[in-house]
This record gives structure tokens, C-alpha cells and sequence, in this order.
């Protein structure tokens, strides 16, 4: 009997992945499902009332932990290469800003990297892109921010760490280029293009980039929209719900929205949400990606927004360095 009911638990456990990896999939690629929110290299701002008082590092699996408790959508990374060609999270191409050390990540082994330690943490190296996975497993989806020619390796990385249902690549589209999504290496996973005003001289042809990355054999979920101005991100907007996916767009602490017709930046939007998010949710975005995650979801909870929350799995097992 005490056999019958271990295995009985193992089977529901076993089912109970994919049907997580499913609700959160299924969230991204339902353009009616609320608005989603995406934590810029992972939430290490402080979130005190959420009773995070302090800050945590940048690309940190403190930062991950901390998404997974406030209830974030997409965790977003930035990926780079070490010398002996091991992916490790970090955003700079040097590890000084963020870390105890000095010198370029190319530059550093894995081995040298993993003996640094992030600066504001307890004990924490920053972690390789498998072990972030790992952790991240079947609890958040994540979007990963390649800072070179990597996709290929990290594509690798995604299956080796059997985490293809909770990841997002994307990469830069450009007017008359074929559907990226059917390409190698993005087969099996998720990905969603960005789109620049430079990618094309008229609105009309930056919506044409958007039509044709939908036409493929491949479902993309959403676009990313780089500082469209105007006409080019009602465009964008207007393809984009055309061919039934959402919009993302970004409100970064270092980008005001001044820079952006359309678009507002973090700073204005804590201290007038409706005019920052709430314009851009209202003109049709329903991705946004923040400094200040936390501040986002209470916004969008306060008007309703948020959608469904699928279930999803407590603890993601183990990790590796690899």
C-alpha cells in the first residue's frame, strides 16, 4: 500500500509539470489574458511593500527568487560568454560594476568567474544560464537577452536544462526578412522578434515586418517594440493585433519617455502610473517590461489587468553549474 501510494504521488507530480509549463505558455501566447510583466534583469530593486526592503544583485537567483514571490510573469536576462565558452548571466561585458572583481567576462574562465561574488549579496556568483534555468524551472517563464552570437549555445543550454517550455528568445527583425521563429536555432521554443524604428523607412513597412515574422509555420506570442515612435508603433500595434499577438514594451529606469512618443519611462511612471503605464497599456501593449516590478503589479491589479494567474510549482529542483 505505501508503494502503491509513493508512486501514486510521483505520477501527480509528474503531470503536474506540464501542466504548469502550460499555463504559463498559454498566458504569453493569449493576447486577451491581462497584461504581463516582465522584470528587467530579474527584480533586485527593493519592494517594501511587499516586504522587500532592501536591494538584491542584478541577474541574481536572489532576484529570480524574489519574481517568484512577488508573482512576476517574465523574468528577463542578459547571457555572455566566458573564455573557456561556458554561458554566464550578467549584463556589462566586465564584471566590475556588478561584482567583487575586475576584467571582461570573455576574458575570465568560468572557474575565475564563479570565484567572484555579487556585489549586495550574501554569497551569491553570478550564476551560469543553466543553473538559473533550473532554478527557474516550471515557476516563471523567462526571457533571455543574448549580448552575442550565442543563440545557437544557448538553445542547448534551454534543452539541456528541460526548461523549452518556460523560456523566450528574441532577436532584431529587419523589413523582409523570413519568419526568424522557423529558423535554426528556434525551433521547439518560444521566440518573439524586436522591432526598431530603423528597421524599416515607413510605418507601413514596419508593420509589413511584423505580418510576415507572424506568417510563419511557427506561433510567435508577442513583438518587441524598441522606441517606436508615433505613427511606426501604431503600425506595429495595429499588425500585431492583426495577427493575434501582444505587444511588449519597455518603461526602463534609463530610457524617459520623453524619448519615446507613446511610450514613458519608469521615473514617470512612479510617480503618475496612469499617465506611463496606463498610457501604454491603454494604446494596446500588454507586456511591459520594468525596473520596478512590484510597483507594476499593484498598478495593474488596482485597475483589474493582471488577468489569470496559472499554478505553478513550488520548488524547481536541482541546479547546475554546467
Amino acid at each position: 500500500m505505501r508503494l502503491l501510494s509513493i508512486s501514486l504521488v510521483l505520477a501527480l507530480c509528474a503531470a503536474a509539470w506540464p501542466a504548469a509549463a502550460g499555463g504559463l505558455r498559454d498566458r504569453l501566447y493569449d493576447p486577451g489574458d491581462g497584461v504581463l510583466v516582465v522584470a528587467h534583469r530579474a527584480c533586485h530593486r527593493a519592494a517594501p511593500s511587499h516586504g522587500f526592503e532592501h536591494a538584491v544583485p542584478e541577474n541574481s537567483l536572489a532576484a529570480l527568487e524574489r519574481c517568484v514571490a512577488l508573482g512576476v510573469d517574465l523574468v528577463e536576462i542578459d547571457v555572455r560568454r566566458t573564455r573557456d565558452g561556458h554561458l554566464v548571466v550578467m549584463h556589462d561585458a566586465k564584471v566590475d560594476r556588478t561584482s567583487n572583481g575586475k576584467g571582461r567576462i570573455a576574458d575570465l574562465t568560468l572557474a575565475e568567474v564563479q570565484a567572484l561574488r555579487l556585489k549586495g549579496s550574501q554569497d551569491e556568483a553570478p550564476p551560469t544560464l543553466e543553473a538559473f534555468l533550473r532554478t527557474a524551472r516550471g515557476r516563471i517563464l523567462v526571457n533571455i537577452d543574448l549580448k552575442g552570437p550565442y543563440a545557437a549555445q544557448a538553445a542547448q543550454v534551454v534543452r539541456r536544462a528541460e526548461a523549452a517550455d518556460w523560456v523566450l528568445f528574441k532577436a532584431k527583425a529587419r523589413f523582409g526578412a523570413p519568419p526568424i521563429a522557423d529558423q535554426a536555432p528556434y525551433q521547439g521554443l518560444a521566440f518573439m522578434p524586436m522591432v526598431a524604428a530603423k528597421a524599416a523607412r515607413t510605418p507601413r513597412d514596419l508593420a509589413g515586418i511584423i505580418l510576415r515574422q507572424a506568417s510563419g509555420a511557427r506561433q510567435i506570442p508577442a513583438v518587441e517594440t524598441v522606441a517606436l515612435k508615433g505613427q511606426g508603433f501604431t503600425a506595429v500595434r495595429d499588425a500585431a493585433r492583426a495577427a493575434r499577438i501582444r505587444v511588449w514594451a519597455n518603461t526602463l529606469a534609463d530610457k524617459g519617455w520623453r524619448r519615446m512618443l507613446d511610450q514613458s519611462g519608469d521615473r514617470q511612471a512612479l510617480r503618475d502610473p496612469d499617465r506611463a503605464w496606463g498610457r501604454l497599456i491603454d494604446q494596446g501593449a500588454s507586456i511591459v517590461q520594468t525596473d520596478h516590478p512590484a510597483a507594476l503589479i499593484d498598478y495593474l491589479e488596482r485597475r483589474g489587468l493582471r488577468g489569470r494567474a496559472p499554478a505553478v510549482i513550488a520548488s524547481a529542483g536541482g541546479q547546475s553549474s554546467s
